[in-house]
């Protein structure tokens, strides 16, 4: 970063000097820290005092999400003034890591620390993948020159290497630091360092494919690119595709303005959106979104106001800014009475903390179609999370008067984005569309009467009055399972107020599928997991049909207590529109979740297939009868290497011994999974070359996930990473795999390198 362009700019000098700020944790807990970007631009320090020396904890660049000039987070607003409205200033993480939350002296220091973060992260985001390798081989590097004299002896380069995921023997490591070691000195610097790293970054699988179309004195010409795209990529590409390509990514001068790529072009290529194996075309909303809302698979959240378990666990505004910066578009809203007339947010009959309904309710509104400045040199960059509607499901346990001003802070608050009444000036006879719906509210909950009396003149006449609480989200469920004396069919008095902005999803007790047959399509129904999952795999066919006219929510077990997940695919398979998942808790159930949303511009909509919308369908998942849903597929795969995977344990020595499973998760004859053999002591530069083969019957609902673990002889297999994708997403060819943590973040340096082949049967 101080080479590019910016070595000048004020806001990163700033940075680079430091200063002292005031870390906020409570109200009891506000410490001077000094602060301070290192020389790497990378990794920030702080230390309590500037004649101690600094601690060891530091916080990568990498890692930041976001920062928030203000008391933009919940900590800030309870814990200080308004009168530090200005300078105040928090630091999002991608991590589950806590953000940090920091008060500046000065409002205008404060918006320079801000400044100068907000160009770090831009900065880092832009980075290609050769770049984020060379920053982090150069920070390792940095790391083991125990002695700062910018030079590497042969102890230092083991350490180095042990450091970035490689064990090799003394005897090789000795060969090596010879072949580099030009002067002889018995030390490495300058040149001798820049050729290890070439040595070290060589990709021999990258080599012979590009020596097999180089075919023009030694490069590739539009010509061989083309040859390349079309036999391996099977891409319908033209040669005028070819060109574009070398024009975008072609790093040297010369060989771009005679039409050539040499091999780092080719690499930076397959490194790039075109070189990925997610199909670029489905980044952006590409699906029809004038459907009927029932006709989309939703991205929906249970008890979103948790930050860990169900029993004790802190509950937070944060959370639903977690959930709606990944597209989520169904939050829960758990709500009871609190004191002071305010409603409160919580796991009731629990000790989770509570929140404010109020001010969970802001936090939707202001994140719910977030549009974020980043600020990179002169570049105003637009980040924006789904602009299609967002559903507020309540869990609605307060008294009346409380219910009046839970209306009142929606009303307030979402103001004209809430949808008041139907759309149009008559009864509708089906759901709105996303499209229809765009930058709206919608509210989930009880309603005393019908939609349709939205349009009769004495509807202003209905009363508050008595409806059966609904079974919904967990909460009331698993409260039910824990107190047996709590009557099943207990009746709670809705207010008016609240019911009347209950559109479109008015929330009724399912009594089968002839009772919701004769309902109208507004009136949904929420499961709890077993139910959902025994209707659809006893009663699939018809459990699709249901949900192609209504809308169904699924929730987990109420035994869940520790904030676990299930499975959604089944539910996926049987139309359910909104499989709530627990988002705070990482794991396989959430990286189907975020795979099947990873398409369609992360819109947190996905079209159905065309079966689960027809309401004669004869599709059944389970039984799987002859349609045309049956479109078999033959999937190739050729897990070839890895690059850069991170170490797992703090200890210099501790090398991981990866290996990949490739897993196939959709309708039952679908599912399966294989794995490649695991290669001992390198996470750097790990090769298989292993081939697999799958038959995929129903490809519209099949999900591909690769991951990575570390190899344990004794106990499980500690995970590294994954990626997960719509086997529709698939790119054939030469493909590189990003790879995701546990908590669905980008690992920066990481990545697989596959071959990927899907033919018709």
């Amino acid at each position: 970063i101080l080479h590019s362009g910016m070595e000048e700019d004020a806001d990163l000098q700033f940075l680079l000097s430091g200063g002292d700020l005031l870390k906020i944790r409570s109200n009891s807990w506000k410490k001077h820290r000094f602060y301070k970007l290192n020389e790497d631009c990378k990794t920030m320090w702080y230390k309590s005092h500037k004649t101690l020396r600094p601690s060891n904890p530091t916080c990568e660049s990498f890692l930041f999400e976001s920062v928030r000039l203000g008391r933009q987070t919940e900590g800030l607003r309870k814990n200080t003034d308004d009168k530090v409205e200005g300078q105040a200033f928090s630091i999002m993480f991608k991590s589950r890591r806590k953000n940090l939350d920091l008060i500046a002296s000065s409002e205008e220091e404060a918006k320079q620390w801000v400044a100068g973060l907000e160009k770090i992260i831009s900065h880092m985001s832009k980075l290609n993948p050769q770049q984020k390798t060379g920053h982090w081989i150069f920070n390792s590097m940095c790391k083991a020159d125990k002695n700062c004299d910018n030079k590497m002896s042969l102890k230092e380069l083991k350490s180095f290497l042990q450091d970035i995921n490689i064990e090799i023997d003394d005897e090789y490591a000795q060969e090596l630091f010879e072949k580099c070691d030009h002067s002889q000195g018995g030390y490495l610097e300058g040149e001798e360092i820049e050729h290890f790293y070439k040595i070290l970054t060589e990709r021999e699988e990258i080599d012979v494919i590009y020596t097999t179309y180089a075919k023009t004195n030694g490069f590739m010409s539009a010509e061989n690119l083309l040859e390349f795209l079309q036999k391996e990529q099977r891409e319908p590409a033209s040669l005028s595709d070819a060109l574009i390509l070398i024009d975008k990514y072609e790093l040297d001068g010369s060989a771009k303005e005679k039409k050539l790529m040499t091999k780092d072009g080719f690499l930076m290529y397959l490194h790039q959106m075109e070189g990925l194996i997610f199909n670029p075309a489905h980044k952006g909303v590409h699906q029809d979104m004038t459907q009927p809302l029932s006709h989309y698979f939703i991205s929906s959240s249970h008890n979103t106001y948790l930050l860990e378990d169900q029993l004790k666990g802190p509950s937070s505004t944060e959370a639903y800014v977690r959930a709606l910066m990944k597209s989520c578009r169904c939050v829960e809203l758990d709500c009871w009475d609190g004191s002071d007339g305010e409603p409160v947010i919580y796991h009731g009959y629990t000790l989770t903390s509570k929140i404010l309904f109020k001010d969970a309710v802001q936090a939707i509104k202001d994140y719910a179609f977030k549009v974020s400045y980043v600020v990179l040199l002169c570049n105003n960059l637009l980040k924006q999370t789904s602009e299609y509607p967002v559903i507020l499901s309540l869990e609605c346990h307060c008294s009346v008067d409380q219910q009046k001003v839970m209306a009142q802070h929606m009303i307030a608050i979402l103001g004209s984005a809430l949808v008041t009444k139907p759309l149009g000036d008559q009864m509708p006879k089906d759901f709105p569309s996303p499209e229809e719906l765009k930058g709206r509210f919608l509210i989930k909950g009880k309603r005393l009467n019908k939609l349709e009396d939205c349009f009769t003149p004495d509807a202003s006449a209905i009363e508050d009055d008595d409806v059966t609480e609904e079974e919904e989200s967990g909460g009331e469920e698993s409260q039910e399972e824990r107190k047996e004396e709590k009557p099943k069919d207990k009746k709670l008095k809705l207010a008016k107020e609240l019911s009347d902005i209950v559109i479109y999803c008015k929330s009724v007790h399912f009594h089968g599928f002839e009772d919701a047959a004769a309902r109208s399509f507004y009136e949904m129904s929420s499961f709890k997991e077993s139910t959902a999952m025994n209707l659809a795999q006893d009663s699939a066919n018809k459990y699709i049909q249901h949900n192609v006219e209504k809308l169904s929510r699924v929730y987990p077990a109420g035994t869940r207590t520790d904030s676990s997940n299930y499975n959604p695919v089944p539910l996926w398979n049987g139309g359910c529109q909104m499989v709530a998942l627990n988002f705070q808790t990482p794991g396989l159930e959430m990286d189907l979740n975020q795979g099947c949303f990873l398409s369609n511009g992360k819109s947190g909509y996905i079209l159905k297939p065309a079966y689960l919308m027809d309401k004669d369908t004869e599709f059944d998942p389970v039984t799987l009868t002859r349609g045309g849903w049956l479109k078999p597929k033959t999937f190739h795969v050729m897990v070839i290497s890895a690059q850069q995977l991170p170490k797992l344990s703090k200890k210099s020595t501790s090398i991981v011994d990866p290996l990949v499973k490739v897993q196939v998760f959709g309708v039952p004859d679908d599912v399966a999974a294989k794995e490649t053999d695991y290669i001992e002591n390198n996470g750097f530069s790990p090769m298989w070359n292993a081939n697999f083969q799958f038959h995929v019957c129903v490809p519209e609902l099949a999900l591909v996930r690769f991951l990575v673990e570390d190899y344990d002889s004794m106990t499980d297999n500690d995970f590294i990473g994954q990626y997960t994708l719509p086997f529709t997403s698939l790119q054939n060819g030469y493909r590189h795999v990003p790879l995701l943590d546990k908590n669905g973040d980008i690992l920066p340096c990481a990545g697989l390198f596959v071959h990927i082949m899907v033919l018709d049967d």
